[in-house]
């Protein structure tokens, strides 16, 4: 069991994540998560209301799969295979975030200040997730895709738009967390 509740080398990682890029290129598929949401919004019928999703979805049955798969296998490793001895967070990391309150995971995937349940009763907290969720939800569309099939399907696909918006996430990242994070909290 060590060897699953552990990290794995970055090179085993890599190896495995560009078998399954092969597979899908040979199958003629592109990997992304936020596609699913159009998928279920057509399947839902929004299709008649809106020609974005007037779509023939069933092209997309494998990525439902696939996104199904990600949470089953989220929740088994968060639950069966999680061991907190597996974080290591840089210390330097650590001084930083206690600045400006947000506290030190100890041992736990994320820090209760922002993913507890105590997020529920700041109504600042709430309109934070409200926003951040509707930017990621446009930046994913107007992107054309989410920061998973951009960096890992369009850059293995050697995609020109997937380099810019890989640079521009990153880019929109680092003044998330130098510039807007320390002012939010």
């Amino acid at each position: 069991m060590e060897f699953i509740t552990h990290t794995w080398h970055w090179s085993i990682s890599g190896f495995i994540i560009g078998l399954i890029m092969l597979l899908l290129i040979y199958f003629g598929n592109t990997f992304g998560m936020s596609t699913n949401l159009r998928t279920i919004c057509s399947i839902l019928g929004a299709g008649k209301r809106v020609s974005f999703f007037d779509w023939d979805w069933k092209s997309q049955r494998w990525n439902l799969i696939v996104v199904s798969g990600a949470m089953i296998g989220g929740y088994v490793a968060s639950h069966f295979l999680y061991d907190s001895s597996n974080i290591s967070i840089n210390p330097l990391t650590i001084q930083k975030l206690q600045k400006i309150g947000v506290d030190a995971p100890n041992g736990k995937m994320l820090p209760d200040t922002i993913f507890g349940a105590d997020v529920f009763n700041s109504p600042k907290k709430i309109l934070f997730l409200i926003v951040g969720g509707i930017l990621i939800g446009f930046g994913s569309r107007y992107a054309g895709g989410c920061t998973s099939g951009h960096a890992i399907s369009g850059l293995s696909n050697f995609q020109l738009p997937s380099l810019k918006a890989v640079i521009g996430f990153f880019i929109g990242g680092l003044i998330m967390v130098n510039l807007i994070f320390p002012l939010i909290f």
